[in-house]
């Protein structure tokens, strides 16, 4: 079968079309004809080496065939989104029946591939982590970005007071407006307390989801009010954030989190109530998944480019 593969570590450039065997499901696997591949930074991350151990390692010597996401058909004609490990830039892959789940009717191939990864993401940080209450004001980081885009939406689907995006650009912000946020602001360090309060009519927030790290996280500390929870799930700065004190936390009783969603994949299966919810939501527009370019297969290197030089918006789509 058709497929792109990595024989070394590196940037987009090792990225290879190669024709090689259809994979063989096992017990409790589903074989898969790929309709639609996703493409992640994580895709990346492993492509470069950069992740030798953990969830997102290799499995097994190289060459390996990248890719977490797949959208396609099971042979019993089922339409069904799943998650893989690896395998998903090619035209057939086997899921294991907990990372998979069946497609309702209207949700296309790159928005079910942006509730997976993104999506599930985004209902843990507001669900599982901040435990966001209703009424309650959220600041959502990047809030135009793959997943802060759903966080917005999902944080009013979810009956928050008020939500405040922050993005780098007046193109930004506006998106973040149009998806539901009351308010949407620069999200650099210096001022960013001012602007929090100022945007939240001057009172200090309840939670603050951040992917942005380094000072922007010593700031966003705060910027939070009693009972307080900051949440930290990516650093886009590629900065480090200061030491915290116990002590500071103890004042306003702050509560500071992290997130990471492959390790709890690999727990609990990426299937399951939670992005059903997500699909359902989307089937019935209350959730808007951002869908980017489509590439073809063979243009996976293309992909990993654009998405380094930030050249994309929205979920980017591999067809094999």
């Amino acid at each position: 079968m058709r497929a792109m593969r990595f024989e070394r570590f590196g940037g987009p450039e090792v990225l290879v079309e190669a024709d090689v065997p259809d994979p063989v499901a096992g017990v409790g696997e589903t074989l898969v004809e790929v309709e639609a591949a996703g493409v992640n930074f994580g895709d990346i991350k492993q492509i470069a080496g950069e992740h030798t151990d953990g969830p997102y390692a290799p499995k097994g010597p190289l060459p390996h065939v990248p890719g977490m996401e797949v959208v396609g058909r099971a042979a019993d004609g089922r339409r069904v989104l799943g998650y893989v490990a690896q395998g998903g830039y090619a035209a057939k892959t086997v899921v294991t029946d907990r990372d998979l789940v069946a497609l309702p009717e209207g949700v296309g191939a790159g928005e079910a591939l942006a509730l997976l990864i993104q999506g599930l993401t985004a209902w843990h940080l507001l669900r599982s982590v901040a435990r966001t209450r209703a009424g309650e004001s959220v600041v959502v980081h990047a809030g135009a970005g793959g997943t802060g885009s759903l966080v917005v939406q999902l944080a009013r689907e979810f009956g928050a007071g008020r939500i405040i995006a922050t993005a780098s650009s007046d193109e930004k912000r506006a998106a973040a407006l149009e998806l539901g946020a009351d308010a949407a602001i620069d999200g650099d360090a210096e001022g960013y307390r001012e602007r929090v309060l100022d945007a939240n009519h001057g009172r200090p927030v309840d939670i603050i989801l951040d992917a942005v790290g380094g000072p922007v996280l010593d700031s966003a500390l705060d910027a939070l009010g009693y009972l307080g929870r900051l949440v930290t799930y990516g650093a886009s700065s590629r900065q480090t954030a200061s030491a915290i004190a116990p002590s500071r936390l103890a004042v306003d009783s702050i509560t500071v989190a992290g997130f990471w969603l492959i390790p709890l994949i690999a727990r609990d299966g990426a299937g399951g109530a939670a992005l059903e919810e997500l699909l359902d939501l989307t089937a019935r527009r209350r959730l808007r998944p951002l869908v980017g370019a489509e590439y073809d297969l063979a243009r996976a290197r293309d992909a990993h480019e654009d998405m380094l030089g930030r050249r994309t918006k929205g979920k980017l789509v591999l067809r094999p």
